[in-house]
């Protein structure tokens, strides 16, 4: 069941009307619907887990799940449906609401049981319609990776689209194999011998025909309908686009302790340094034109004590 968050929606005092139901969109069919996958069970985290989502734990000053929805928002998604535990559904919509604050339209489904990433296909059906897809996983944070040309108009996402980055671990990821032509060559689950140290990172592009795709899949020895399975559909039928991300990139996977204490210090070194904040929902959306420097200026106001309100203040000069 989908269903939408419950905040008052400030599109109304936009001048824009809401059509009939939660559901309406009330602007032009964006090119793609987004897929925020926030369920699992975040075992690898325990104890810190137990009681409370992994995508809900701060990074550094911000709960986590607002890096991979800022990157849905820089790559011009504006429809995204977050699919929780039944357990933490509440949670979310208290922390996010129907988005409508960050001009954006948010809807919840719940994944009963952990079964795999490809699951999200099935749960969403509903929600993308028919359309073309992005799919980005809770605990990944992209920092500095130009990725909205695959959700532009005109984008000729055909198949899907995935992305590759070197790990110094890659046996704990899919990996992909390339040839010397930089052809992709095979896409493996969590290799003990990996072919390769590119690892492919939670972010993930497809045409509409992806349901029907994770429809067909059969569980893996896991038990999980493997996103890893998607792609190499894909790939043998020759619709699988790959990109290795430049060097100016980043990706982090947040997974385990050890990952959570490095996504901090990044996050924490870079907003010192640089003096501008990673996966900050408010910035994105001001950024992108989603909302004025009004709307900006009253989400900033009640963020006063942790400083957080002052540097979105500080965004408008």
């Amino acid at each position: 069941m989908i269903e939408s968050g419950s905040r008052t929606d400030r599109r109304e005092r936009r001048g824009v009307t809401p059509g009939p139901g939660a559901g309406t969109a009330l602007w032009p069919d964006p090119p793609m619907r987004g897929i925020l996958l926030a369920g699992g069970t975040g075992s690898r985290l325990w104890p810190v887990t137990k009681a409370i989502s992994k995508q809900l734990v701060p990074v550094f000053d911000k709960p986590m799940i607002f890096y991979p929805l800022s990157t849905l928002i820089s790559i011009g998604i504006r429809e995204i449906l977050v699919i929780t535990t039944p357990g933490d559904r509440d949670a979310f919509v208290r922390l996010l609401g129907d988005g409508s604050q960050w001009g954006l339209r948010l809807e919840y489904a719940v994944q009963p049981r952990p079964e795999g990433i490809a699951q999200a296909f099935l749960i969403g059906e509903e929600f993308l319609g028919g359309r073309s897809s992005a799919l980005i996983l809770g605990d990944n944070l992209f920092h500095g990776v130009d990725l909205g040309r695959w959700s532009r108009p005109g984008a000729g996402v055909v198949g899907g689209h995935i992305f590759a980055w070197p790990v110094p671990n890659p046996s704990a990821y899919a990996v992909v194999e390339f040839d010397d032509a930089g052809r992709v060559l095979s896409i493996e689950e969590k290799p003990s011998r990996p072919r390769s140290r590119y690892a492919v990172p939670g972010l993930y592009f497809y045409d509409s025909t992806v349901v029907e795709v994770a429809r067909g899949l059969r569980p893996s020895a896991r038990g999980e309908l493997e996103i890893t399975a998607v792609n190499d559909h894909y790939l043998r039928q020759r619709r699988l686009g790959v990109t290795v991300l430049d060097r100016g990139s980043v990706w982090l996977d947040t997974g385990t302790v050890a990952d959570m204490a490095r996504a901090n210090e990044y996050v924490r070194v870079v907003e010192e340094r640089q003096g501008c904040k990673i996966g900050c929902v408010e910035e994105a959306a001001w950024r992108a034109g989603l909302i004025s420097d009004a709307e900006l200026r009253e989400l900033a106001r009640p963020l006063f004590s942790s400083g957080y309100g002052e540097y979105l203040l500080g965004l408008l000069g």
